[in-house]
């Protein structure tokens, strides 16, 4: 099978030859250990075409190292354009801020088209801030949390922009031959609960990002879902909405098992091992039980690509990060 075969097959949770992969690291993670990583997993065709320009430095590397999904960071998206001071005052400021966009439409169709040419990775679109962050950025979080209980037509406003401007972009995003599927990020949940009660998220934030789904899911796209936290209580609306994988459920946030028994039969997960205890902390058996324990439960007819809990940082060892990699392309 294919690498992206395998991750199909997660995602219609089909059993394959093996389990997928799909390693990340946050920005200082990546910097930190970039050199290392390509001395020891280095693929010679992926060095050369990332010194040719045809594959991002970040892809060659993760490809290397097994990864089965390509994550593409170079698509056209828009951001707010020089928030005013007062913009995250304490008080809504009843207007919404200017906008601009940013990168092209067709470097990033180049790059599905190198992606599909010169690997067999599954390729997704990497939008990790969606309209709950976008809108949270701009008034500060605190705030925005407070405009969507005291001012509720600003924030329903807000949102309600930041989601018409989300689905203008992703409208042609979606058109791109080669892509499988779009990443969207919004972290809706605390170590705890929701950041927000199940009736806010549903009445304010659940219709938008149902559209954005949509739009996805007509292309014949697969949907996967980033929030930190714990948001057991809105995981089934999400499948409702036709959300496919979901990440990077921690363990510490969410009983993963329970995820299992609950939802592995409509829901992909993505990511499950500790990245607040067991890579940091543990040692490089710890982090190889884990790999094999997670992967055995969740990996159960499917529905699992195997990964950290969050994109690993500065203060996970070398050596643990190479426990994982090669514990989990063993599996």
């Amino acid at each position: 099978m294919t690498r992206r075969e395998r991750v199909k097959a997660a995602i219609s949770h089909k059993r394959a030859d093996k389990t997928p992969t799909f390693f990340h690291f946050a920005y200082d993670g990546l910097m930190k250990y970039i050199d290392p990583l390509w001395e020891r997993y280095g693929d010679p065709d992926m060095r050369r075409l990332r010194d040719e320009g045809k594959i991002e430095f970040r892809n060659a590397l993760y490809y290397s190292m097994g990864n089965h999904v390509c994550l593409l960071e170079n698509f056209p998206w828009w951001d707010w354009k020089d928030l005013p001071d007062d913009y995250k005052a304490a008080d809504a400021p009843g207007y919404i801020p200017e906008t601009k966009d940013y990168r092209s439409m067709e470097t990033f169709a180049e790059s599905v088209k190198n992606l599909n040419e010169y690997t067999d990775a599954y390729v997704l679109a990497e939008i990790w801030t969606s309209d709950f962050e976008k809108a949270y950025f701009s008034r500060g979080l605190e705030n925005f949390l407070a405009d969507m209980a005291g001012e509720p037509e600003f924030a329903q406003s807000l949102l309600d922009f930041i989601t018409e401007r989300n689905l203008e972009i992703l409208k042609e995003i979606v058109k791109v031959p080669g892509l499988d599927g779009v990443l969207l990020g919004n972290d809706w949940g605390s170590q705890r609960d929701l950041m927000m009660s199940p009736s806010s998220w549903r009445t304010m934030l659940k219709p938008g990002a149902k559209k954005e789904y949509d739009v996805i899911k007509g292309a014949g796209l697969d949907v996967w879902v980033h929030s930190c936290g714990n948001i057991r209580r809105v995981i089934p609306d999400l499948i409702e909405m036709g959300a496919d994988v979901l990440n990077p459920i921690q363990p510490e946030c969410m009983d993963i098992r329970e995820l299992k028994d609950t939802f592995g039969s409509r829901l992909t997960f993505w990511g499950g091992i500790s990245t607040q205890q067991t890579l940091p902390y543990g040692t490089t058996e710890d982090v190889r039980e884990e790999t094999r324990r997670v992967t055995e439960y969740l990996s159960r007819d499917g529905g699992y690509i195997i990964a950290a809990a969050q994109g690993i940082q500065t203060d996970v060892p070398l050596e643990n990060i190479c426990a994982l990699v090669d514990e989990a392309n063993s599996l």
